[in-house]
């Protein structure tokens, strides 16, 4: 059981630095600090100023140290990275990253006989 608990926090870890890797800082409106970035897309302090939370929350959530990120945080940080419908539904589905997220509620709602 803890082995799957660790693989799902290194899971999302990976998932959320590659969307931040992936964003160029002048699509967000952000100046450029410097000519050069020794990491390609957002810094992770652009990342936790934008959604909200501290740096150090940001890193700890990339570094998989098991953190448990609330609904309100994941919906941040979804916005933050821009992820599409399929990456929001994806990240609120990984068994670290908080309670079932709005896509998983209308998921749930749809297939409930007419009954309900």
């Amino acid at each position: 059981m803890v082995t799957s608990v660790v693989d799902a926090t290194h899971e999302l870890a990976a998932f959320l630095r590659s969307r931040r890797e992936r964003l160029n800082p002048q699509d967000l409106g952000l100046p450029m600090r410097r000519a050069i970035r020794r990491t390609p897309g957002l810094r992770r302090e652009e990342v936790a100023e934008i959604a909200g939370v501290s740096t150090d929350y940001i890193v700890r959530l990339e570094q998989g140290r098991g953190l448990r990120p609330s609904a309100e945080v994941v919906e941040a940080l979804a916005g933050t990275l821009r992820l599409s419908p399929a990456e929001r539904a994806y990240l609120y589905d990984r068994p670290g990253s908080g309670r079932a997220g709005p896509t998983s509620r209308r998921r749930r709602r749809r297939h409930r006989s007419p009954g309900w």
